[in-house]
């Protein structure tokens, strides 16, 4: 046992590689946690080991039946083209080889030799490796905001789509599933258009997979994938284009390949940097040469076939320049509204998938729906935004007929920052946070908004005119939060929506109280009500205060705000109570000296002037003009405050300072003449802006205003403006002019393709007919007798044609007649 271990262990094949090594250890349960659901009877070389150490084995066939578990779990697990399936065909192999080694030297019975039958492997379906990317791809997209584990990594989730793939048949659904309403829920994929480009690619990729290496082994398994750059950085130092077969599926599938000969240069690319990286005699070198050849001869037989081989079974035929229909060109990416048969006031919001029309010239498109809040299942307490639909995987088949106007979603993050640009603003826009999954009506937010779009325009982005500042995005409550039952409790089971028409949304949805889901966001908490205004704040009595001059003091400059309206002078009162003595401080000569019993900061409101003295609050007098005082008592002043009864107390007015006589001369008179003085020319300057004016009439009031120079830089700015305006208008006007006109010019050559194939096929068609029916005329009568044969033939559809030509006619005259009775009638109301 020993022997046949080791031998199993320092087992080699081309290029040193070690197909034992995912047999070593056990799969881990974390990784891949439906194999042991799948897999019955685990078993890894360590676990043999173990027991060989141990000396559990009773006997040899307990031995031999361990090792046929590997590859027998490895052949029902995996499909016929993974690498560990490969792997598992050259153990069985070694160890079957082996076995019979002990056999022959007479160490174990021939019996015992051969490996037990455990069970048949499961039969793979011949699943087109395009198809089958497509449809790993698409269920990645679909499913990447389901509920998965977080930690799982993208190639853990991967393996888990691919093994799940690989154990499970598929089941062809029948037609009248279609109107079990259960059935309407599944998620869907959109239907394969292809064109005939795109269908010879498929086939060229479908042919490299069939060849296979000496080994037994599929020759396209060395290019599946680009090597790991961690492991393998020298690869990507030295290819300086690396590309595998993963990323020709993928831009395949985004639509990036114009023609056979643009794929071609990929593959070519792949192969060619294969061979420059490894040995000549290494095995991935022979096959990317064996495998080259052969792609070539593939590609040049498929070129060589006609288009019409490649015609899709149900007649569709793509047109991937989209429909023109009733003057507007729809396309793959429009978001549209489809006529909903359940409802006409609420259409359904989906974006095109697919364009094609069918064998009797009507045009189709597969649309992605998207519900509105009323037509889901969720929890009563849901919120939703304003406007808010939700994706789902319902991909609908609907006549042209059916689209009703444009509208457009936009992802949540973006819907309030501003809105898509030239999109009319008649036009209905929605937002989208969240996709809808109708098996179990779970809302789970979407992650990368690319991922729910079309392959067409997934990298594609429009541009935006954005708000000012970002709007703020109001939710509200379900709108069919009534619908929840009295008596519903969290252990009922989930409600069904209702359904009506086959091919429309549900009539309406349902609500439940189920326990919230741990990932679901609780509902938003109430708006709080604002608190109370606070009362207003009393306000001080008006004071009288006297502050000496000294025009000994360093100069000052005061700020320049400017008052628009004249000060009410200060009317004083008799004081209820003995005048207080308010402390006056100087901490340097050349700052402002204020009251402790004025708080409010000092605002002047002329220029940057120089002074040469304090300011000097005058004595104000309901009937007196502002004057400075040029001289006051030496000792401290007196501060007056007037209280009035009853605890009112009236507004403070502003207190108004002014410049000694030789500060204020100091200042230019053109700077004077800007700003309020008095009847001497003094600047004032004051505490805060007036409020009344009553009293004041000696302030000059008409010295402000801009200079001359100013209204005439003013007025020629204006000017160039307005000539900027009207250029940008002409200009825009042009630009509008030669888009419309570069539209209508892509219309008629849309319209002109279409003719032109459209006439293709009626040509390809006829004669088509004619050859059939010559054949069929000539196996009937004989080949002498084919030209009188096709001449009765011709002569009974003439004859038929004239019948029905004279049943039209029939038929056009009494459709007349029934128009003249009609405009005959008399509308009665009443």
């Amino acid at each position: 046992m020993n022997n046949v271990l080791t031998t199993v262990y320092n087992h080699r094949i081309e290029d040193g590689y070690d197909p034992s090594k995912v047999f070593q250890r056990k799969v881990n349960k974390r990784t891949l946690p439906d194999y042991y659901d799948v897999i019955k009877e685990p078993m890894a070389l360590s676990t043999i080991k173990a027991k060989v150490s141990s000396k559990q084995y009773k006997n040899f066939s307990e031995f031999v039946r361990d090792f046929a578990l590997i590859p027998h779990n490895a052949q029902v697990y995996n499909r016929p083209d993974a690498g560990a399936y490969q792997d598992a065909i050259v153990i069985r192999e070694l160890v079957e080889k082996e076995f019979q080694k002990l056999a022959d030297e007479g160490t174990i019975p021939q019996d015992v030799a051969k490996l037990p039958f455990l069970g048949e492997i499961p039969a793979q379906d011949d699943v087109d490796p395009v198809e089958d990317a497509e449809e790993e791809e698409d269920q990645e997209d679909g499913d990447e905001d389901e509920d998965e584990e977080d930690d799982d990594s993208d190639d853990d989730r991967r393996k888990k789509k691919r093994s799940r793939r690989s154990i499970a048949k598929r089941e062809d659904k029948d037609d009248k599933d279609a109107l079990d309403p259960e059935s309407r829920k599944k998620r869907g994929r959109p239907p394969r258009v292809d064109t005939p480009m795109e269908a010879r690619i498929k086939a060229i990729m479908k042919g490299m997979r069939k060849p296979k290496s000496t080994a037994g082994g599929l020759m396209i398994t060395h290019f599946e994938r680009l090597p790991d750059k961690a492991v393998m950085p020298e690869y990507f130092a030295e290819v300086k284009q690396p590309i595998a077969l993963d990323v020709i599926k993928k831009k395949l599938k985004r639509k990036k390949y114009q023609s056979v000969e643009q794929f071609m240069k990929d593959v070519e690319l792949m192969f060619e940097n294969a061979k420059s990286y490894n040995q000549d005699d290494s095995v991935i070198y022979k096959d990317a040469v064996a495998l080259q050849k052969e792609t070539r001869q593939i590609a040049e037989e498929e070129k060589q076939k006609p288009d019409t081989d490649y015609v899709m079974e149900d007649g569709r035929l793509p047109m991937p320049n989209g429909i023109l229909h009733n003057g507007e060109l729809w396309k793959v990416g429009d978001w549209v509204h489809i006529q909903n048969a359940n409802d006409l006031t609420k259409p359904i919001v989906a974006q095109i998938y697919r364009t094609w029309q069918d064998v009797d010239g009507n045009k189709w498109v597969n649309a992605c729906w998207y519900y509105r809040p009323e037509q889901t299942v969720h929890r009563f307490d849901r919120h939703f935004f304003e406007n808010e639909v939700m994706k789902t995987g319902q991909y609908r088949d609907h006549p042209i007929d059916d689209v009703v106007d444009r509208c457009f979603v936009m992802f949540f993050t973006r819907y309030n920052k501003g809105r898509p640009r030239n999109f009319p603003p008649d036009k209905e826009i929605y937002v989208c946070e969240a996709r809808y999954n109708e098996e179990n009506h779970k809302l789970n937010k979407i992650k990368t908004w690319a991922s729910c779009l079309p392959d067409e325009v997934r990298d594609k982005d429009y541009e935006m005119d954005l708000f000012d500042a970002p709007k703020k995005m109001k939710k509200v409550l379900s709108p069919i939060a009534y619908l929840l039952k009295d008596d519903a409790k969290e252990t009922d089971d989930l409600p069904k929506p209702v359904w009506g028409a086959e091919n429309a949304p549900p009539k309406i949805g349902a609500v439940h109280k189920r326990p919230r889901d741990p990932k679901e966001s609780p509902p938003p908490e109430p708006t709080p009500t604002p608190p109370p205004q606070p009362p207003p704040q009393p306000q001080r009595a008006p004071s009288n205060i006297s502050i000496p001059n000294n025009d000994t003091m360093a100069p000052s400059y005061p700020m320049s705000a400017t008052p628009t309206t004249q000060p009410q002078p200060i009317r004083t009162s008799t004081p209820s109570h003995p005048p207080q003595r308010p402390s006056f401080t100087s901490s340097h000569p050349s700052q402002y000296h204020h009251s402790s019993a004025s708080p409010a900061p000092f605002q002047g409101n002329a220029a940057s002037t120089q002074q040469h003295g304090p300011f000097a609050p005058p004595p104000l007098t309901p009937h007196s003009s502002f004057h400075s005082q040029s001289a006051a008592p030496s000792g401290p002043q007196t501060a007056t405050f007037t209280h009035h009864q009853r605890g009112y107390n009236a507004p403070q007015p502003p207190e108004v300072y002014c410049l000694s006589d030789v500060a204020n001369q100091s200042i230019p008179e053109e700077i004077r003449n800007m700003f309020h003085t008095d009847e001497a020319g003094r600047v004032l300057f004051f505490t805060s802006p007036p409020t009344e004016t009553s009293g004041v009439t000696s302030l000059n009031l008409n010295k402000l205003g801009h200079s001359v120079r100013y209204l005439a830089a003013k007025q020629k700015r204006d000017e160039l403006v307005a000539v900027k305006s009207k250029r940008e208008a002409e200009d825009a006007e042009v630009k509008a002019g030669e888009a419309k006109k570069a539209r209508l010019e892509a219309e008629r050559k849309v319209e002109r393709s279409l003719v032109e194939v459209t006439n293709r096929a009626i040509d390809m068609l006829g004669e088509k007919l004619a050859a059939e029916t010559k054949r069929a005329i000539n196996e009937d009568v004989g080949e002498a007798e084919v030209g009188k044969a096709i001449k009765r033939e011709v002569e009974l559809l003439e004859a038929r044609w004239r019948v029905e030509a004279e049943k039209e006619r029939l038929r056009a005259e009494r459709q007349m007649e029934r128009e003249k009775r009609d405009r005959k009638r008399v509308e009665i109301t009443g």
